[in-house]
């Protein structure tokens, strides 16, 4: 039996029920592609429900505004993709006429979807013979042929998106792509894999050469850059003072407390002496408590945080500030980072 055939057969057995598999539908099939990068089923698929509960067609998407879309998205990290999204579903509205595309020439052009995201809705919307190389694919692939050419290389995606679209089966790409991804996930995993039940272990490579736990090659590459934020907790009447993120940073257009970013680590005492901090909040204020510093991990970046509840502060102009006030109810409808949401627990 061909690799492509086992593979096959054994999803048909062991897959698991996933709402988006019961669909050929494209929009449906982008939102649970785009909502799943980076992001364990468990996690995700709560999210892909309220989306699609709340969004039910393309035209739903389009409309609502980008603040509703990150207030959904919250807790789901890599923001970019929900503010792509919207961009996405109005181009759909305005160039496809409400219609989302199924080619995967049509879908590349479309904001925040990449060859592999077109590849996945292509061939499981209209079974297009474009093989889907995710993190799955490239382990078993990278296992079952004992390639150790590294994934993460513009050499080793090449080799590799190759050889996928040679053995996959092209006249049913969406099962085998479906197959692929799903054998990758419960069977060769990247830690323990279930070698001893797995119908491909007498023709796996890896296996026979010792080498699973070798593959796939991943070369290290960007270094992480470590950040320290002092968040600002200023509370009058129940309500919180916010701030919008501005530029092309992380959590862009999120909300958060205002925010004293430091080269290196600072007790909240040095906070309060910086310029930034005496422009905004004056010399007289007090510290009513602080948090326990947090280390909060994100792609290439890891960050050292902690609030600090002030008193006695001077009131920002509102006509000049950055700043603004929100209740619970308001802050119910913010999108803020899942850091700034755990600080804010305590307080409103």
């Amino acid at each position: 039996m061909s690799f492509a055939n086992e593979i096959i057969e054994w999803y048909l057995i062991n897959k698991r029920n996933l709402p988006w598999r019961a669909t050929q539908d494209p929009y449906i099939i982008w939102l649970s592609e785009i909502i799943m990068q980076q992001t364990r089923v468990e996690q995700g698929t709560p999210y892909f429900n309220r989306f699609l509960e709340n969004y039910p067609s393309v035209a739903d998407f389009a409309s609502a505004s980008e603040d509703e879309i990150l207030n959904q998205w919250q807790g789901l990290g890599y923001y970019s993709r929900g503010r792509n999204m919207r961009q996405t579903a109005q181009t759909v509205m305005e160039e496809h006429g409400g219609y989302f595309p199924k080619q995967y020439s049509e879908l590349l052009k479309l904001k925040g979807i990449g060859e592999y995201t077109a590849a996945a809705i292509s061939s499981f919307s209209a079974d297009e013979p474009r093989a889907v190389v995710d993190g799955n694919v490239f382990r078993l692939l990278s296992r079952y042929f004992g390639i150790d050419e590294p994934i993460n290389t513009a050499a080793g995606k090449k080799l590799f998106t190759e050889l996928a679209n040679e053995v996959m089966d092209k006249a049913r790409a969406g099962i085998y792509n479906q197959a692929a991804m799903e054998f990758g996930s419960l069977q060769c995993k990247p830690a323990n894999p279930l070698c001893s039940t797995c119908p491909l272990q007498l023709s796996c490579n890896a296996f026979k050469t010792k080498r699973v736990q070798l593959l796939p090659v991943k070369l290290k590459t960007q270094k992480t850059r470590e950040r320290h934020f002092n968040f600002v907790v200023a509370i009058k009447d129940q309500s919180v003072l916010m701030q919008k993120r501005q530029g092309k940073d992380i959590w862009e257009n999120l909300y958060q407390l205002p925010l004293f970013e430091t080269d290196v680590a600072v007790c909240a005492d040095e906070v309060l002496k910086l310029p930034g901090y005496i422009k905004a909040f004056g010399l007289d204020t007090r510290i009513q408590s602080i948090s326990p510093r947090v280390k909060h991990l994100l792609s290439h970046q890891r960050l050292f945080a902690q609030s600090i509840e002030i008193s006695g502060f001077t009131e920002p102009d509102p006509a000049n500030s950055e700043y603004f006030y929100a209740d619970a109810t308001v802050l119910a409808t913010l999108a803020q980072p899942k850091l700034i949401f755990e600080f804010l627990k305590k307080f409103i």
